[in-house]
């Protein structure tokens, strides 16, 4: 039986996925696999027997993933899984930057003793008036599972829509709208649209990508719109230039004291992803690779190992093998595995960056005095019993 222990509450629809041999329990020291959602793990000390954390949610700046791959245990997230919550808020975000709806319904609040508060608002009303996105550009830096959702739904609106990314994947392409127009330069987003909404990763070259230099390069009137990281944009520039009118509205998910009350800031409690469904979509997402690696070893949308798939082990046994990205790695591999006069019947390798990961069905079950064996090869993290 696995031992699951849970640091954030986790869907019940996710739970329920697990099989009666399954058993979640409140000490992570002795679990096997780990859910979480926003709880750091950077602080605690991670237990030798745990083999995979799994986050119900795509970020995972959460999660020590170098200390996570040097132990062997696979850290998994749930791309996609969110993507329509985040779209639907996305697009809401746009639409009440385009008409003063917060403020109309602000004055609404202050008026509510007045008794002529309906003919008030017909005097009243012109304050909060705004534009219609229909036939604006609108501009999508980073095409992922978000960003096409967004494209896709704004071109339904009637925007004409501009989407960037340089690695989109062949997925996100098949699923993009023929009417969404593919740049190869992200400055011509920022030279040509009226609203830009960024759905990138928070990386060492993205974070604060949009600057004073970027924002000089953009409309004047521009609307951007921040649902993915906070520290994608150097929000003290963005302040600058809601001051200056070059940029008319920043939207942004993520709440924080430089822009929180702030004049042409419209900031949610990051709610992008707080909808039931997605939570129940992450959840299960997450339980199902959990599931699929400790019961069969392959691994789905990690972020620290490759994707690997041998399917369901149908001989004697399985080996799993954490190690560094070198040479002659497999050779040392099979020439223990022959000198214990044991057949490999199917073999895989897959490696992301400095790691790998090795998986061999083997004709025999694997004994303890091979698993030591394997693991007294430089290089190796970890030997894992699959089967």
């Amino acid at each position: 039986m696995f031992q699951i222990n849970c640091l954030n509450p986790i869907s019940k629809v996710g739970l329920d996925r697990l099989t009666a041999d399954y058993k979640v329990i409140d000490n992570m020291n002795d679990a096997e696999g780990v859910l979480v959602r926003s709880a750091s793990m950077h602080e605690l000390e991670l237990p030798e027997n745990l083999l995979a954390v799994a986050r119900a949610g795509a970020g995972v700046n959460n999660i020590p993933l170098d200390k996570c791959a040097e132990k062997g245990i696979v850290v998994f997230n749930t791309p996609g899984a969110n993507a329509n919550g985040v779209k639907e808020l996305v697009i809401a975000g746009m639409l009440l930057a385009a008409r003063d709806v917060v403020g109309g319904i602000e004055w609404v609040k202050a008026s509510r003793d007045n008794a002529d508060i309906a003919k008030s608002a017909e005097k009243e009303k012109k304050k909060f008036a705004g534009t219609e996105v229909m036939g604006k550009k609108l501009g999508v830096i980073g095409l992922g599972a978000i960003g096409v959702k967004v494209a896709n739904t704004a071109v339904s609106l009637g925007m004409e829509v501009y989407g960037y990314d340089p690695y989109v994947s062949v997925n996100a392409a098949w699923n993009l709208s023929r009417s969404v127009k593919h740049v190869t330069n992200v400055e011509e987003i920022y030279a040509d649209c009226d609203y830009i909404t960024i759905h990138v990763p928070l990386l060492d070259s993205t974070k604060g990508m949009i600057n004073k230099e970027a924002i000089s390069k953009m409309k004047d009137g521009v609307v951007l719109l921040n649902f993915a990281r906070d520290l994608l944009a150097n929000e003290a520039d963005v302040l600058e230039a809601l001051k200056s009118g070059k940029v008319a509205r920043y939207v942004s998910d993520f709440p924080n004291p430089t822009t929180a009350g702030q004049p042409g800031c419209i900031v949610i409690p990051h709610l992008g992803a707080s909808t039931e469904e997605s939570e129940d979509n992450c959840a299960k997402m997450a339980v199902e690779e959990l599931m699929d690696y400790l019961e069969n070893g392959n691994i789905r949308n990690s972020v620290n190992y490759p994707a690997c798939d041998m399917g369901v082990c149908s001989q004697a046994g399985r080996i799993a093998i954490f190690h560094k990205n070198i040479a002659n790695m497999l050779n040392q591999f099979t020439a223990v595995i022959g000198e214990k006069n044991i057949n490999i019947s199917d073999m895989t390798n897959k490696s992301r960056g400095e790691v790998a990961y090795t998986m061999l069905d083997i004709e025999n079950t694997a004994t303890q005095d091979l698993v030591e064996s394997l693991q007294k090869i430089d290089g190796v993290f970890r030997v894992r019993v699959v089967k």
